[in-house]
């Protein structure tokens, strides 16, 4: 899991509030670009620009100069789905599927990003990196997250309505929303609601 960035997205609830969502890895970073199913009218992934926008906004620092083509960000989609499969069935307890893990596993076997130093001792990526070695960068990212010590701590947020996935790094590994600012914010007004309606 790379942690090597300022943590957390910008993203915008149904009603247009912008709020702070820290999934707590790279891999799970994708996942808010969009799905599989129901989650296709999410999608923001259509274009090269869109996944360097993307990768802009990750945690990957410094922000990768890629060229990116089309295919390429067909396979980022196919790793995007392939991977929301696959943790959909970890936080549930179910086999992972072995279609998407294999598409999993053909991706983090490509060369992925090179971090590289600068002669000012500055992080730079190395060579000419293209969206395949981003796409491998993220799936080995993957491999890590479901394989590594925070494995069983992979969860979807606590809101009914919410799908936000994320990895609870927190010391007491007591995390249950996507963010405290939206949907734990959310469900204090709604148990304080509650609390005054019985009391009233």
């Amino acid at each position: 899991m790379d942690s090597s960035a300022t943590k957390g997205l910008t993203l915008r609830s149904h009603t247009g509030v912008a709020y702070r969502f820290d999934p707590g890895a790279l891999c799970l970073e994708l996942l808010t670009t969009g799905g599989p199913g129901p989650y296709r009218r999410y999608e923001v992934l259509h274009e090269p620009a869109d996944l360097a926008t993307w990768a802009d906004r990750s945690r990957l620092t410094p922000t990768p100069a890629l060229k990116i083509s089309a295919a390429e960000v067909t396979d980022a989609r196919r790793l995007r789905d392939a991977l929301f499969q696959v943790v959909l069935a970890h936080t549930r307890g179910e086999p992972h599927p072995p279609g998407d893990i294999t598409t999993i596993n053909e991706a983090a076997a490509r060369p992925a990003l090179a971090p590289a130093i600068t002669p000012t001792g500055k992080r730079q990526w190395a060579g000419n990196p293209s969206g395949t070695h981003l796409v491998a960068t993220i799936a080995q990212d993957a491999v890590e997250l479901l394989t590594g010590p925070f494995a069983h701590r992979i969860r979807i947020c606590a809101a009914e309505d919410c799908h936000l996935i994320y990895v609870d790094t927190s010391r007491p590994g007591r995390r249950r929303w996507c963010s405290m600012e939206h949907c734990g914010n959310r469900h204090k007004v709604k148990a304080l609601r509650a609390r005054n309606s019985e009391e009233g």
